[in-house]
């Protein structure tokens, strides 16, 4: 299987490209970014790539995959809608209309957020616009696109966030994840736990298309048996 992986430094992007790594049966990992990861791997390859709302010069580069890992994306605190959705909406479709065209067996798999709004309609900007980036994925000729929609995600191998308020809140916090797991199981997963998901539903698929945080973990769980 060779995967394209966008968003390799972020947080879940960085678990989501360790898992793919260590799977035995992923040939190739190649990490679409604005920056290099730093790291070196024999099955990793990486494009470096500074305008996301144009892969027209490298689109040839982003041809023979089985599946894209889409974990790109921006806090929507202290945004205006216009900077989120240039990000969330108008990145993720460039990028995912140039694999659409290379690409018709490719499965698309998003990383949204617990909360979207799939109507599209609602008062909330960021999940009204997570919602218009689901439907407009949803509509491309893939053989498949799924939205992933995790809560509460805890870093599981030393993943860090490049936002600072985001690093110094799983700091504060790390501590209430088993008591989280307990009590409230629905609502929290592991970076690890996404990539294993997301690994589970390139090789065979899900029922549905959009996937709640207890659906992830369960798929997750699926992938742990079967590897």
């Amino acid at each position: 299987m060779k995967i394209v992986l966008f968003g390799a430094t972020g947080m879940v992007g960085q678990g989501v490209l360790r898992e793919a790594l260590r799977a035995p049966d992923v040939d190739l990992v190649l990490a679409v970014g604005r920056s290099p990861t730093g790291l070196t791997h024999p099955r990793l390859r990486e494009l470096v790539h500074r305008d996301f709302t144009d892969f027209s010069g490298v689109e040839a580069q982003l041809e023979g995959f089985d599946a894209c890992f889409y974990c790109l994306g921006v806090s929507a605190a202290g945004s205006s809608e216009a900077d989120y959705r240039r990000v969330t909406y108008d990145f993720t479709l460039a990028a995912a209309n140039a694999l659409a065209r290379r690409n018709p067996a490719l499965t698309f798999v998003y990383v949204s957020g617990a909360g979207t709004d799939g109507t599209a309609k609602g008062s909330s900007m960021w999940a009204r616009v997570k919602g218009e980036t689901e439907n407009a994925l949803r509509r491309l000729p893939f053989r498949a696109a799924y939205m992933f929609r995790p809560a509460f995600i805890r870093p599981a191998h030393g993943e860090r966030s490049r936002t600072a308020s985001y690093r110094a809140f799983y700091a504060a916090t790390g501590w209430l994840f088993p008591l989280l797991r307990r009590v409230a199981p629905r609502y929290v997963t592991t970076t690890e736990e996404v990539a294993r998901a997301m690994l589970h539903v390139a090789r065979e698929g899900a029922a549905q298309a959009v996937l709640e945080n207890e659906e992830i973990v369960r798929l997750a769980g699926s992938t742990n048996r079967s590897s």
